[in-house]
């Protein structure tokens, strides 16, 4: 098993041999986590971005370049300035190498701007926003799962395509969120349909009855749910309890994770949209990585993002050990130059804005009376390009891409 990973995770790099003498700082790599590991988005990536981080230190053989790979992680709890400080002090006093995370946009933003200056390597699987790789793009910096223009273009191109023509939107009040009723709004509006109105509400919520008669008032034939994690699970149970389906209404999550699903249950949300990265049941790779993982996670299938955290370990070990160093400019430059075929997500590579490019997929959750049992939640609507999916270089507002 840890050779076939090894094999399939191997990097296609333009100079593959290695240097007459490999070197590492301080005579040691050390890579760091940091997610959240106790609040909103703890299902999401938290202890599960941990084990995944791990099991593919331990994949890899535990070692590089002949010398340990070492390994820390820390809890953010989805907060800039804590993001920061964190991230900082792993760099400057503690050796760190590479830093993935940092669990929400805003901290995830917060901690790849502390990589930039400094020049070292954060690579974010978990955040959300488009402008990661947009306006706020750097160097140093790599977007590696999903985003809101991708998310754009799977969910909420194929709502309008089935008829959900009118939008009201229930978002998130803080980067993330609007980012992605930005980017879904632009999508609905090219589509030929409307936004009528929209609500933010404040992050970690647990009364959503005024957001929702909101958007119940609006008469909107869409509600979009522009938030994540335990707000659009209380937001899609509390909906329920409101008649609004029922009343004709569609609920569309705009950012689902099988962990969400797996709390919702299937009676509450079969026949949802979503679009995503990897599901565990998608070939026989993501089946083997899955079954492992969940064998050492309490039977839990891992969501998009712990799988990400997995695939962002096992890529940067590769360049490392490809070129030799831990120089952060050499190994992002080895990273960018790479197409290989990733085990999680198939055939990728780095764009020079830091976005990680790979196929999504829309799914639909399954009726209870189509799942033959746990975690067997989702049917294949489409596979999407990376192209397609992901914003088009030519629209990038990154200063790192170079236009003609």
């Amino acid at each position: 098993m840890r050779r076939n990973l090894l094999a399939t995770a191997a990097f296609c790099l333009a100079a593959s041999a290695l240097p007459a003498a490999a070197q590492l700082s301080d005579n040691t790599l050390k890579i760091a986590v940091a997610t959240d590991l106790s609040s909103l988005y703890a299902d999401i990536n938290g202890p599960g971005a941990v084990l995944a981080a791990q099991m593919a230190i331990e994949d890899f053989g535990g070692t590089v370049l002949g010398q340990k790979i070492e390994f820390v992680s820390g809890d953010i709890q989805n907060k800039a300035d804590v993001a920061a400080t964190t991230v900082g002090r792993w760099y400057d006093n503690e050796k760190v190498d590479m830093v993935m995370g940092a669990g929400a946009s805003s901290s995830s933003i917060a901690a790849a701007r502390v990589a930039g200056d400094k020049k070292k390597i954060f690579i974010a699987p978990d955040p959300a926003s488009s402008d990661l790789t947009g306006k706020l793009c750097n160097p140093y910096l790599i977007h590696w799962v999903y985003d809101t223009a991708a998310l754009a273009n799977g969910t909420g191109s194929a709502v309008v395509k089935a008829g959900g023509k009118s939008w009201f939107f229930l978002t998130a009040d803080y980067a993330f969120g609007y980012a992605l009723e930005r980017d879904v709004s632009a999508v609905v509006k090219k589509a030929g349909g409307t936004v009528v109105g929209g609500v933010k509400h404040p992050i970690n919520t647990n009364d959503f009855s005024s957001f929702l008669l909101q958007a119940q008032g609006s008469k909107a034939q869409i509600i979009g749910l522009a938030n994540a994690g335990g707000d659009t699970i209380n937001s899609i149970k509390q909906a329920s309890e409101f008649g609004i389906v029922k009343g004709g209404q569609k609920l569309a999550g705009l950012l689902v994770f099988i962990s969400d699903i797996h709390s919702l249950g299937l009676e509450r949300s079969q026949g949802l949209n979503l679009t995503e990265a990897f599901y565990w049941d998608l070939n026989d790779r993501t089946r083997a990585f899955a079954k492992r993982f969940a064998a050492r996670f309490n039977g839990k299938m891992p969501t998009s993002v712990q799988a990400g955290f997995y695939s962002a370990t096992l890529a940067y070990l590769n360049a490392v050990k490809a070129t030799g160093t831990d120089d952060p400019d050499k190994v992002m430059a080895a990273m960018k130059a790479a197409k290989w075929d990733d085990p999680i997500f198939g055939p990728s590579y780095i764009r020079q804005d830091g976005r990680k490019m790979h196929n999504m997929y829309l799914f639909e959750v399954k009726k209870p009376s189509e799942s033959k049992g746990p975690w067997d939640y989702y049917k294949l609507l489409a596979e999407i390009s990376g192209e397609d999916a992901f914003r088009p270089l030519a629209d990038s507002e990154c200063p790192l891409v170079k236009k003609n």
